[in-house]
């Protein structure tokens, strides 16, 4: 019985090809990239560029994490956070063969895993995450971020409806 179901669900997945969900988080790393170059190109480090009342272009180094964790913990924190990033991308990688055929939860993983990798990009080329999206009000910040951290954000916010939709009596 368990042999039969474990060929049934292998039978599922094993036409389903990882390409479509490899692909999503190519376009995410590749945007986070050139969104990032652009930006170095073109704006001074710490100089805003109102393009609202709330929203700014601002050029911005995060040697930390998320909201600049351990920014100033004196450099060990640029491979650790490296080799996380890398070793959730290889999860993220078995994660998707093994549940290939379900839709969203393989494209919440394909957004995780491109920010993920788009950030580890910039810590082995610059030591440090390139930032440059400064949302505000009055004079308090939001910490800036990137394309890689919306994608990491947005993926992570469709695990948890994928995951409320599957929780019987959640609807």
């Amino acid at each position: 019985m368990a042999r039969t179901m474990a060929k049934q669900t292998s039978s599922r997945t094993s036409g389903v090809s990882l390409a479509p969900w490899l692909g999503v988080a190519l376009i995410v790393i590749l945007f986070d990239q050139l969104t990032k170059i652009a930006v170095q190109r073109v704006f001074a480090y710490g100089d805003p560029h109102a393009l609202t009342s709330f929203f700014n272009l601002l050029l911005v180094y995060n040697r930390g994490a998320a909201f600049s964790f351990l920014a100033m913990a004196g450099g060990w924190q640029r491979w650790a956070f490296t080799a996380l990033g890398v070793v959730a991308a290889a999860v993220i990688c078995y994660l998707l063969k093994k549940h290939a055929a379900q839709r969203l939860f393989c494209l919440a993983l394909s957004l995780i895993m491109g920010g993920a990798i788009g950030n580890v990009i910039d810590r082995i080329a610059y030591g440090h995450v390139i930032d440059f999206l400064d949302f505000h009000v009055n004079a308090w910040h939001w910490p800036a971020f990137n394309l890689a951290d919306s994608a990491i954000t947005i993926g992570a916010v469709l695990l948890v409806f994928d995951e409320l939709r599957r929780v019987p009596g959640s609807k």
